[in-house]
């Protein structure tokens, strides 16, 4: 099972800080990461029209936070909307199947979800934050794994920070950008994963 352009990084990971306004330490994720731990600590990300799911199991405190987005715009080609869809299922899968190493039990997982916004201004096309949004409400609901909250949609960035431990989720709505990074990130994302299915390093269901 290839996948180029989705990372675990739960060994070594780079973007590692300690926080004073929650007085541990964060993990910051970025498009096409996840993380799961059981350690006190924060994950942090932000979002666009990506999508990251908090997952956790409640009885274990363990927890864990994805950030991707489906590579597909709406095409109405259907075996491009189909690779997009099982682009979703295998970012899913990489953060339940990683807190299932930890000790989680996937009948107990519970999960928030954010993002999805329409933060390209002046975008009349296909809505991709919606269609992200969409996708993962769909995922969970066949998987039966409950959501207890989520923020999605609207026009604006989101910074979320996710304490596995106790479940709390703080998100912070950016309603003032002072550049083009969170855009910038997606983009690079969105052509790196595409590049890479069209490349045929994607190869999401072999054993």
């Amino acid at each position: 099972m290839v996948i180029d352009n989705y990372q675990d990084r739960s060994e070594t990971f780079p973007n590692r800080y300690f926080d004073r306004h929650f007085d541990r330490e964060v993990i910051k994720i970025l498009p096409g990461e996840y993380y799961a731990t059981t350690e006190d600590t924060v994950i942090v990300t932000v979002l666009g029209s990506c999508v990251a799911v908090c997952l956790r199991d409640p009885q274990k405190r363990i927890g864990g936070m994805n950030h991707f987005l489906l590579p597909n715009d709406g095409a109405s080609n259907i075996s491009s909307v189909s690779d997009s869809a099982r682009y979703g299922v295998y970012a899913m899968e990489l953060l339940i199947n990683q807190m299932l190493k930890l000790g989680a039990d996937r009948r107990r997982l519970e999960a928030k979800i954010f993002g999805g916004g329409n933060v390209l201004k002046g975008f009349t096309g296909f809505n991709v934050g919606e269609r992200n949004a969409e996708f993962t409400l769909e995922y969970l609901s066949a998987e039966h794994i409950p959501v207890l909250a989520s923020d999605l949609l609207d026009v604006y960035p989101r910074k979320v920070y996710f304490s596995p431990d106790t479940g709390v989720v703080n998100v912070r709505k950016i309603k003032s950008l002072h550049n083009s990074t969170i855009m910038d990130r997606e983009s690079e994302y969105k052509m790196r994963i595409r590049g890479a299915s069209k490349s045929g390093e994607i190869d999401l269901f072999e054993d």
